[in-house]
């Protein structure tokens, strides 16, 4: 199975590029919060001390998780780092593409999703420490790009040519192809694992705060 917007099969040139191995953390992100940036909505001040609002409850801010925020929050960090937010082909190299030109399954390679290589299947409510899951690297030794939060490209979402919409579903992509939504890649810890296929596609506004999504940056 397969949604309308993952068909047909799409190809693009990738130009050579750099990409972080791990998520932005929130103690990264605090460095830019400290410079005046805008705070993501997971995060809470509480007398002077920066706090994580988890599922149920309220906890120390986790400096080592990844940064959960909108497309904005990161797209402004990235710049501010002189770096970009990767494009979905750049996410889709990085994650399944291999040195010797094959693609995988998965980054790891065809083995079946498992809690060795990453957060999700609703493993947790919330992410784990950027890196925990090394089982789960790309052929590059790109960590997390499955798992522990939904990546965030600048990628518009729009069809690839050839599409057709879903004669049961018209309106489930197409009425987001409006310049108005961007591609998000990958998984959060609340990703069932029938969805951890290379061809899934994720969506919402820029400036949406309330997703699992992270981010890394590349150029």
């Amino acid at each position: 199975f397969g949604w309308d917007n993952e068909r047909p099969h799409h190809a693009e040139d990738v130009a050579a590029f750099f990409i972080q191995r791990h998520d932005v953390t929130n103690a990264q992100y605090l460095e830019f919060v400290d410079s005046g940036a805008s705070t993501p909505l997971f995060w809470e001040r509480i007398d002077g001390a920066w706090y994580w609002r988890g599922m149920f409850e309220l906890i120390p801010l986790p400096l080592s998780w990844p940064v959960y925020l909108s497309q904005a929050e990161a797209s402004a960090y990235a710049a501010w780092r002189g770096w970009r937010l990767p494009t979905e082909a750049e996410y889709q190299r990085a994650a399944y593409g291999t040195p010797e030109g094959s693609e995988r399954t998965h980054p790891w390679g065809d083995a079946s999703p498992s809690s060795s290589h990453g957060v999700f299947d609703f493993a947790s409510w919330d992410p784990e420490p950027a890196g925990s899951h090394p089982a789960g690297r790309s052929a590059w030794g790109i960590e997390d790009l499955v798992g522990n939060g939904w990546e965030w490209t600048r990628t518009v979402f729009a069809p690839f040519p050839g599409f057709r919409p879903l004669p049961s579903y018209p309106e489930y992509s197409a009425d987001f192809f409006d310049g108005e939504h961007v591609v998000m890649k990958g998984a959060s810890p609340a990703t069932a694992r029938e969805l951890l296929r290379p061809t899934f596609r994720n969506w919402f506004r820029p400036r949406y705060p309330y997703v699992y999504a992270t981010f890394r940056c590349a150029r």
